[in-house]
């Protein structure tokens, strides 16, 4: 096994704002896993309030690299639980060389993951389209320049109800809103009643993610169903988010790969909750791994090529809104950066 990376800082259309603040650019770590001249790609947006920076995934990669690269790859599934053992505290890193452990399976098997896995695509949910927080005409702007079934509309500001109305006027698309844990239980309960006479369909993390007391009341009194984003961030938050959440947002950057990502929607659906799988604004390679479980979910959300400028492969693509798979092998994505 051999491995490589490459850093990305890949620029948004627009400014991407929500209730914990503004991006212009998206920093992606990307590597390729090489094992006997098949080559696997993955990939691990920085998220700045998670505290793992680039440097952190290239120092921690630096450091054990010929431990990752010494591992015998056979299953995917074993080396995950390897890199999991080996970088306990980087979740980010361990899930772009777990996706790049699924990609490289896939090739070696000759099949794309939902082949492998059995699953029907015509299954897959269409994915929504992020309006992030700006001045209403610009966010009237985006919805004119895409139109969309689906928009998922960022919230948690002072007129972030008068905007949704604003919003609801220019189309009938499904809409869902998220608050990334801007409000207080008194404020949700209000704006939620609010959300749900503006035909919203979902909420997603109104409170802040510690707040479990919060939740309880409001997935009891709740009108709208209410998701977990940063409340369910490892496997063991999906027990904790039961009658707490309506559903669950995993999000592959979050909880370490695909790998645990399989295992966090099986346990959700046992439990009768709802399942999303949600983008972290990953590129080109992130989204077809995500594309890969979209048949086991009732929620896509990987929008992440269309709010941004540049691409890091060609993979999957959207016909306003359903996921256009390609027949190439791994996660269905071709990368020549490398």
């Amino acid at each position: 096994m051999n491995v490589k990376y490459k850093i990305l800082n890949i620029p948004f259309k627009y400014p991407f704002t929500i209730s914990k603040g503004t991006k212009t650019h998206q920093p992606i770590f990307m590597v390729e896993l090489e094992y006997f001249g098949v080559k696997g790609y993955g990939e691990a947006p920085a998220i700045s309030y998670y505290n793992i920076p680039i440097e952190k995934m290239v120092a921690d990669l630096e450091n054990k690299k010929s431990l990752v690269e010494k591992f015998s790859f056979s299953d995917p599934e074993r080396y995950w639980h390897y890199l999991h053992h080996l970088f306990p505290t980087n979740s980010f890193l361990v899930c772009a060389l777990d996706m790049a452990g699924w990609d490289l399976f896939g090739k070696l098997k000759k099949k794309q993951l939902h082949q492998l896995w059995n699953l029907d695509t015509s299954k897959s949910p269409f994915t929504d389209y992020t309006i992030a927080i700006d001045d209403l005409s610009v966010m009237k702007k985006k919805m004119e320049e895409l139109p969309w079934p689906i928009y998922k509309i960022k919230v948690g500001f002072d007129d972030d109800i008068e905007t949704v109305a604003a919003l609801r006027k220019q189309t009938d698309a499904i809409f869902r809103v998220d608050a990334n844990a801007a409000w207080d239980v008194e404020t949700a309960l209000i704006k939620i009643n609010a959300l749900k006479e503006l035909g919203v369909e979902l909420v997603e993390q109104p409170l802040a993610k510690d707040n479990w007391q919060g939740m309880k009341l409001l997935f009891e009194k709740s009108p709208l169903p209410i998701f977990a984003d940063e409340s369910c961030v490892h496997e063991m938050d999906v027990d904790k988010c039961f009658e707490h959440f309506h559903g669950i947002n995993i999000k592959l950057t979050k909880c370490s790969g695909i790998t645990p990502a399989r295992r966090m929607i099986a346990k959700a659906q046992s439990l009768g909750m709802q399942t999303m799988v949600g983008c972290m604004n990953e590129s080109s390679v992130g989204t077809a791994a995500i594309a890969q479980l979209a048949p086991m979910v009732d929620f896509v959300d990987m929008d992440g090529i269309l709010l941004q400028t540049e691409k890091n492969g060609e993979g999957v693509t959207f016909d306003f809104g359903k996921i256009i798979y390609n027949d190439l092998p791994g996660l269905g994505v071709k990368v020549d950066l490398f």
